[in-house]
């Protein structure tokens, strides 16, 4: 019987789903997808953080597997939330595409004057590197926001790169390097999470990537001590044990940040603490522009 693999149904979704299908059976498993309807793909004229941040992208699927309907479920990692259900794993994380973001343009860099997002993050930090620039809310899937870029309603666009790569979509605009423009914690991550089956966990742990994973757990550790989710502009990003890790007002003019190598979870966990304390005046204050109780 093959794996039923759930997925939203964007075409980013279905394509990094597939590559998971292909990987099966390039292992001799077979795998069929099955697609689940989430929130976040059906509410759209909302920002994010009013309607519960990255996790209603998942919480279906999540309700899908513990019900029984499919096996396992694929995500972008940074899509999942900090803390899960009883009863579900990550069983796998696939070895990291781009991490960073992509202003995509048109025309001049400099004649760019509205920039559309629905990321507090990626508004932050574009207001911090130019305080003059409009931000305009921007949901949609990848095609989406670059028809709205086309019609003229934004100069410029916040992508995820890893999601352009996947697409085969070549567009004019700029890497901004995640040194910089710190990227949200497990970007360019996908992952497969799966219920407490030991034989399913044991197929598709095959296509697991350690390192990843390890750079991945740290970035989540670190996230785990600062909470936040949508709602606090806060970027987190490990290479080879390297974090960088840093939380912005929501209008950018203030940051607190932290840049330290490390070699155990423990460790990230404690540069979390010590971020969250320099930080819990700019994370309250986030919460409360926002009306978002803690």
């Amino acid at each position: 019987m093959p794996i039923r693999i759930g997925t939203r149904g964007s075409k980013l979704a279905l394509v990094q789903t597939e590559t998971v299908i292909q990987k099966l059976s390039d292992l001799g498993i077979e795998s069929e997808k099955v697609i689940i309807n989430t929130q976040g793909d059906t509410t759209t004229n909302v920002p994010l953080h009013e309607i519960g941040g990255q996790g209603v992208f998942v919480r279906a699927l999540d309700d899908a597997i513990l019900a029984g309907t499919i096996d396992c479920a694929v995500h972008s990692m940074k899509d999942i939330p900090a803390f899960r259900p009883s009863g579900l794993f990550t069983a796998a994380i696939l070895k990291r595409d781009s991490p960073a973001d992509f202003l995509a343009h048109k025309g001049e860099v400099g004649h760019i004057r509205v920039i559309g997002t629905s990321s507090t993050r990626r508004k932050a930090q574009l207001l911090r590197h130019d305080p003059g620039i409009t931000i305009k809310d921007l949901r949609g899937n990848v095609d989406t926001r670059i028809r709205k870029m086309g019609a003229g309603e934004y100069d410029g666009i916040m992508l995820a790169e890893a999601g352009l790569q996947r697409l085969g979509i070549k567009i004019d605009g700029q890497r901004l390097p995640p040194e910089k423009f710190v990227p949200s914690p497990n970007q360019g991550t996908v992952a497969v999470v799966s219920r407490a089956d030991p034989s399913l966990m044991e197929m598709l742990s095959a296509l697991d990537h350690p390192e990843t994973r390890t750079d991945i757990a740290i970035e989540r550790a670190v996230m785990e001590q600062l909470g936040g989710g949508c709602f606090t502009p806060l970027g987190i990003f490990s290479r080879s044990g390297h974090l960088i890790a840093e939380v912005l007002a929501l209008d950018g003019s203030r940051a607190e940040r932290a840049e330290v190598d490390v070699t155990t979870i423990e460790q990230a966990r404690n540069e979390g603490r010590k971020l969250k304390a320099r930080a819990q005046g700019l994370i309250d204050e986030a919460y409360k522009r926002l009306g978002i109780t803690p």
